[in-house]
């Protein structure tokens, strides 16, 4: 992958998700497709994004049964997005039916610990152990499962890339040096994220919020 940054485009108009891709697909390697665009836009959404020739990445982040997983991994197999998410919590026979049911060239990547969430978020929802551990714990089982890597935070990547050298390791959450974490709690550089590991950088915000969108990609990706 020549181009590792991929851009959050979180918004459910379809026109803004046009226009924003249009500005700044010379400078990013694809675009994210999160559940608010699904929700609002499904497939006929994504096929009007595919028009513009970036590999998408519809970060959907798939949590049920086993069987209701891979049917909805069936459903979208048409869209052949290049990445597409589910959660690691949903246990290794989800997965697997997961990966199973996906398309031969959408790599399937798990969900570990949100990067909105810290040690105080886990131990409200029953984890007593750090981030570092629970992502070290549902990267394992993601491998058992087949699956081609995690999304994790830059805290974790280095780890985990030692643990499973040949994964895929989706980081989103970044923000460039001196910018403002917003709602997210474990955040890295781009740069570092890559250095440690990282084989697709999300990053969002400062990207899409900025005033001018592809002049913030191309800082970006002039870091790298």
């Amino acid at each position: 992958m020549t181009n590792p940054l991929y851009v959050a485009i979180d918004t459910p108009y379809l026109e803004d998700a046009l226009e924003l891709t249009k500005r700044i697909k010379h400078h990013v390697g694809g675009v994210k497709l999160g559940l608010e665009f699904f929700c609002a836009n499904g497939h006929h959404g994504v096929h009007e994004v595919q028009k513009l020739g970036l590999p998408i990445f519809l970060d959907l982040k798939l949590h049920d049964i086993p069987n209701t997983v891979a049917k909805a991994m069936q459903a979208i197999n048409t869209l052949e997005p290049a990445i597409v998410t589910i959660h690691a919590a949903g246990g290794r026979a989800m997965m697997e039916d997961a990966k199973a049911a996906a398309g031969a060239h959408t790599k399937v990547v798990a969900v570990t610990v949100l990067t909105s969430l810290d040690d105080h978020d886990l131990s409200r929802v029953g984890v007593p152990d750090s981030p570092d551990a629970q992502v070290a714990r549902l990267a394992a089982l993601a491998q058992e499962a087949g699956l081609d890597g995690i999304v994790c935070s830059g805290h974790e990547v280095k780890a985990v890339k030692k643990l499973w050298k040949d994964g895929f390791f989706v980081v989103p959450g970044l923000r460039p040096e001196g910018g403002h974490s917003g709602d997210q709690k474990r955040t890295v550089t781009p740069r570092q994220a890559r250095d440690d590991g990282a084989s697709v950088l999300v990053v969002g915000r400062p990207i899409t919020k900025a005033e001018n969108p592809d002049e913030a990609a191309r800082a970006i990706v002039g870091t790298l």
